[in-house]
């Protein structure tokens, strides 16, 4: 009996260490940072719906500096976790989608705009949903005009909730920027579709 309580015992303290190992995976600066973005975003929404333009575009404007404060806390304290990875775009694109489906929705973007900018999403993110159920994980890599894609998405949203805030005339700008935003929206999601139309489908004959 000794033996069979040495290895409850010895269950028990993997067990718990198991648990106190997935806390500090959770409990990391760069991972709580992410989380207060993420929460960043009803706030944010809230803020807009109210009118209250100027003080969404400082918060837009704090979200987007933490989301570059914790990547580098995450390399430097090198605390890169899966859950980091996972929750990172999660929070970013939470937080971009919804500010353009809210400014659509009080008339300072182009509803189209917002339309286009989450369908491109939904077909992206549903595209990698069907290469893992058909046991072909995709490799996703960002390429370039997906990355240009997302820094005018952030850059239009800011320049809407600033001008708009605090009381600016800039619109030829503010529609540049739209029209930017639309072309590299369509660019960067058709890339997405032809690279995944191109990739070695299982059962497919050369």
């Amino acid at each position: 009996m000794p033996e069979a309580t040495d290895r409850r015992r010895s269950g028990e303290a993997a067990s718990a260490s198991s648990d106190e190992e997935a806390r500090n995976l959770f409990l990391t600066l760069p991972n709580l940072i992410t989380v207060a973005r993420l929460c960043a975003v009803p706030a944010t929404i809230w803020l807009i719906l109210q009118h209250r333009l100027d003080i969404a575009f400082a918060l837009f404007v704090g979200a987007g500096i933490s989301d570059a404060v914790d990547g580098w806390l995450a390399r430097v304290r090198h605390a890169r976790s899966m859950l980091g990875a996972v929750l990172d775009p999660i929070a970013d694109k939470a937080l971009l989608v919804s500010v353009y489906v809210t400014l659509a929705a009080i008339g300072m973007l182009p509803d189209w705009l917002a339309i286009l900018v989450v369908f491109r999403d939904l077909v992206i993110v549903g595209g990698v949903l069907v290469l893992w159920v058909l046991g072909q994980p995709p490799a996703i890599r960002p390429i370039f005009v997906s990355k240009l894609n997302t820094t005018l998405q952030i850059g239009l949203a800011a320049l809407a909730l600033f001008l708009t805030g605090f009381g600016l005339q800039a619109n030829w700008l503010l529609q540049a920027a739209i029209w930017a935003v639309a072309a590299t929206t369509v660019a960067s999601g058709a890339s997405y579709v032809w690279a995944t139309l191109r990739l070695p489908w299982p059962g497919a004959h050369p």
